[in-house]
Order: structure tokens, then C-alpha cells, then sequence
């Protein structure tokens, strides 16, 4: 599990002997649903799809996913001026704007090339552990293992179909399922579901080795090639460079991954000018902000008093070293974020502690915790 081909399910080093039912099986639900449309323009009575043959309507059929894969790599590795996505083994490459089902079929379908799909691969343990990261730090402090079991659980669901197929998913997906009945009993133990868990692998070598990043001196060059390209494009057209949204000449960076704004911030082997470094940390802070935003009002739509706190927590985690140092976001956010968890986990207790006991003495009284939030 621990071979750089590997991921989190064993599915992610095995995509090549499903792919067989993986197809059969799009094709199936592409059949399905022209059926469905057949039947239901000659019939004399309307007929309303269901949500699962609407759903089948609307899915791409694998075959132009993978067509679609090839067209955006070729253009990702043009772009940052490569030929492979690989270099010294690692992931060099800015992938993130692939969907699922684009990089599994790079992994999987072999009119890529090895390193094309090795690549893929390593894609898909980093995702997996981004999504992780957060949930993983917010157990750590809290000690509860729910959350974190039901972040895996919501990744592989989100999975492409043709990945759910594959038996390693299922494995891998029992596993979580038999880790969440454990945690209804005992949520503060870490489960044993066996060797297919995955968030029990992630936790392994999380600690052994730590987080999967991509080099950022890699993604800097990937970042200078990109932007000297599209100059070039702009200057093809009598037009001058602009970072200005109104301009006809825009050079948006709005595209570019949250790490690979970090490398043109930390600008660590002065690549890049002062506009540019300034335009990717205006881009940098606006989805930084836009993160805790989003903590804040899904936290306002809770009774939780420490919803807030465990937001900004697993947001923080869920950013590298880099990516918090370029957004500014210091070590004291994480602190006081973990701060106010343990006082307002402290004050719920002391609340609930003062309803049991005004409970017990006056039967009529429906005082609580909760009722103080109104």
C-alpha cells in the first residue's frame, strides 16, 4: 500500500483490470437511456423519467470522458511546457482541474502512457488525502473518529462511475461502512475494519511520511511557462498584458490551484515579477477567504457552539506549510482556533451539566444549552 502506484483503495493500483466492466457498464446506462428517450416520444402518454434515467441521459459516455482526458492533459503538459507529468518519479504537473472520472481514465485506459497513468495515480492518493487532511486534524483534536470516517465515505461516493464498479471500491467502501457501525458505539476509538480500510491506511502513512505535495519549485516553473505563453497569445494580437479583470487582455489566474498561487506568492527563485506575485496572492486571498466564509455561515446554520472553530481547524490542515504561509495564515489562526474549541466544547459541558441537574430538581423546567441559542 505503500508503493508510490498505490493509493488509499486498492482499486487506485488495479484501475486496468476494470476497466472492461467499467465500460460495459456505461455503455449499459448509455443504452438504458435512449431507450428511455425512444419510448418516451412515441408514446401517446406522458411519461416523466425518474431521477436515475435523467441521470443516465445526462451522463457522458466513458468514451468521450477519455477523449476528453487526452484533450485537457495535452493541454495542461503544453501549457507548463512538458512532455511528461512526471519528473524524478513525482508528481509534476498541476492536475486539479481534471474531474474524477477524467483521471481515472488516464489511469486506467491504455492509450495513456505509463507515466501518464502513474501520474493519475499519484493524483488520486493527493486528492484523497486533501479531503482527509481537515477531518483528520479536526479527530485529532476532538478525538472523535465520525467525521473523518464520513469524509471518506463522501469521497468514494463522489467517485465516477466506472471507478465504483471496480471490486477494490466496494472493499474499500464496506470497510468505511463497518468503521462507522463501530463509531456508533464507540466514537472516539479508531475502528478495525481490516486491511481494505482506508482511512486506516491513510492514517499510516500519514504519520510515516507525512502529506503527499507536489514539489513547488516544479509548480513555479509550471506557473512561469503558463504565464510566458499566454503573453505571448496577448502579444499575438497587438494587445499589452493585463491583470485587470475589465481588460480584453486579462491574464487570469483564477484557474490555478491553490498551491501553484503559493509558488508564484513565495516566488522562492525570483521568477516572478512584482504585478504577477501580486495578482496570484489577490486570486490566493480571495479562496482563502471564500474558505472561511463558507466555515462561517455553514457554522452559523449550526447549534453547535464549536462548529466554527472545527471548520477553521480543518480548513487550516487542509492547506500545506506553503499554501498558509502565501495566504498568511499563521500558526496562531490554528491555535486560537483550537483554543476556542476546547472553550466552548468546556462551557457546553458546564451547560449541560447545569440542565441535568435543573432537570433533576424541577421536572418542569426545560432548561438547556440549546435553548439559550434560541
Amino acid at each position: 500500500m505503500v508503493a508510490v502506484t498505490a493509493t488509499y483503495y486498492s482499486g487506485y493500483s488495479s484501475t486496468t483490470s476494470s476497466q472492461t466492466s467499467a465500460t460495459t457498464a456505461s455503455t449499459s446506462a448509455a443504452t438504458s437511456a435512449k431507450t428511455s428517450t425512444t419510448s418516451t416520444s412515441t408514446s401517446a402518454t406522458s411519461i416523466t423519467l425518474s431521477d436515475a434515467a435523467k441521470a443516465a441521459l445526462a451522463e457522458k459516455s466513458f468514451a468521450s470522458v477519455i477523449a476528453d482526458a487526452r484533450s485537457k492533459l495535452t493541454k495542461l503538459l503544453e501549457d507548463a511546457g512538458r512532455k511528461s507529468p512526471l519528473q524524478n518519479g513525482e508528481l509534476a504537473l498541476d492536475m486539479s482541474s481534471l474531474d474524477s472520472r477524467e483521471i481515472y481514465a488516464i489511469a486506467s485506459d491504455k492509450s495513456f502512457s505509463a507515466e501518464e497513468s502513474e501520474a493519475a495515480m499519484l493524483e488520486m492518493q493527493r486528492r484523497f488525502e486533501a479531503a482527509l487532511a481537515g477531518p483528520h486534524s479536526i479527530a485529532q483534536v476532538t478525538g472523535n473518529y465520525t467525521g473523518l470516517y464520513n469524509a471518506a465515505a463522501a469521497f468514494l461516493d463522489a467517485l465516477g462511475p466506472e471507478e465504483k464498479t471496480s471490486e477494490d471500491w466496494k472493499a474499500s467502501r464496506d470497510a468505511i461502512t463497518e468503521g462507522l457501525k463501530q463509531l456508533q458505539t464507540d466514537p472516539k476509538k479508531l475502528p478495525s475494519a481490516g486491511e481494505d480500510d482506508p482511512v486506516a491506511t491513510y492514517i499510516k502513512l500519514v504519520e510515516t511520511r507525512g502529506t503527499l505535495d507536489q514539489s513547488m519549485a516544479t509548480l513555479a516553473t509550471n506557473a512561469r511557462t503558463a504565464l510566458d505563453k499566454r503573453y505571448e497569445e496577448i502579444h499575438a494580437t497587438g494587445r499589452i498584458p493585463s491583470f485587470k479583470p475589465t481588460s480584453p487582455s486579462y491574464v487570469d489566474l483564477s484557474g490555478l490551484s491553490s498551491r501553484s498561487l503559493s509558488a508564484i506568492v513565495l516566488d522562492k527563485e525570483g521568477q516572478f515579477t512584482s504585478q504577477e506575485v501580486a495578482a496570484a496572492k489577490s486570486q490566493l486571498r480571495t479562496k482563502s477567504s471564500s474558505v472561511l466564509m463558507a466555515g462561517l455561515k455553514s457554522a452559523s446554520q449550526s447549534t453547535d457552539p464549536t462548529a466554527f472553530s472545527q471548520n477553521v481547524i480543518s480548513a487550516f490542515s487542509s492547506l500545506s506549510a506553503e499554501e498558509r504561509q502565501a495566504a498568511g495564515w499563521s500558526d496562531q489562526l490554528y491555535e486560537a482556533a483550537v483554543a476556542n474549541y476546547s472553550t466552548s466544547n468546556k462551557l457546553l459541558e458546564m451547560f449541560n451539566q447545569l440542565s441535568a441537574g435543573s432537570s433533576s430538581s424541577n421536572t418542569g423546567s426545560s432548561f438547556s444549552f440549546a435553548s439559550l441559542l434560541g
